[in-house]
């Protein structure tokens, strides 16, 4: 009888803990608000999402945010794509330290990703495509070191691939493709070793100044077939030009010289003998 009252009473405990309400987390607060207040939902989009909502945004599973998961009373996921969202992307966000999802994807958001990302250490997906963010890629998010997706297509990032994204071996998807890259494919992201996931050209194409592999070699640095063929044509016709000319000059002088020839020979015919 002693076991089984040990075995009931640690149920009890056990079922007690699910139903009872957990804590607001302070951290969860401070990056709903700071986020909210870096966004602009010019479509009302996110009517909930208030301050009195911030404060207890979880109970348990449950969720009382538009696009916001829960996971024992912590927000674990946020979903917000695809609704016309403006602003920027706080670096708050890094207060979420328990998000494991991150999709900001298909919106207009512009600035730059925030290094601060690098603190959700738990992230195990990043989708910010379909934006208008521009400068670097910051080489700190490697810090999340559970990534599994990176995808930051279509927007106008610029500088080259971090090469610390290759030591992300979770990384599984890899979409940078649609940018103003430039620089080396890192290595470390082009010949990927081993069973680490590889990633193909539909990863990388669409910057012009990206180059390496496993881009086609006719998108290497250096000059493209195109605007090889077109120099070596606007140099033949150059030079076409140069000789045409340079034979015009020639013929007129050669003309020129004679016709003054033909005229002195006249004049000393028509001078009289002394």
């Amino acid at each position: 009888m002693g076991k089984y009252r040990v075995v009931l009473i640690l149920t009890t405990l056990q079922l007690l803990t699910l139903l009872t309400p957990t804590k607001p987390d302070p951290k969860d607060e401070s990056c709903l608000t700071h986020l909210s207040q870096s966004l602009e939902d010019p479509n009302n989009n996110l009517q909930n999402w208030t301050k009195s909502t911030f404060s207890n945004p979880c109970t348990g599973f449950t969720s009382y945010l538009q696009g916001a998961t829960c996971n024992n009373g912590r927000i674990y996921k946020l979903s917000l794509s695809n609704l016309s969202l403006k602003g920027s992307i706080s670096p708050y966000l890094a207060n979420c330290t328990n998000l494991q999802a991150l999709d900001l994807s298909s919106n207009s958001l512009s600035g730059s990703i925030p290094t601060d990302l690098q603190f959700l250490v738990n992230l195990a997906v990043l989708n910010l495509s379909a934006n208008h963010l521009s400068g670097s890629i910051p080489p700190q998010i490697a810090m999340c070191a559970y990534l599994n997706v990176i995808d930051l297509h279509d927007n106008v990032l610029t500088g080259p691939v971090p090469q610390q994204l290759g030591l992300l071996v979770r990384l599984s998807v890899l979409d940078v493709s649609n940018n103003k890259l430039s620089g080396p494919i890192p290595g470390n992201l082009g010949n990927r070793t081993g069973n680490l996931p590889r990633f193909n050209a539909t990863s990388y194409e669409g910057n012009k100044d990206l180059y390496g592999y496993p881009l086609p070699p006719m998108k290497n640095k250096g000059l493209s077939i195109l605007a090889i063929v077109g120099i070596g044509l606007g140099s033949g016709l150059l030079s076409l030009v140069l000789s045409f000319t340079a034979v015009c000059i020639w013929l007129r002088v050669t003309d020129r010289k004679t016709a003054s020839s033909e005229q002195e020979g006249k004049i000393t015919q028509l001078m009289p003998d002394y």
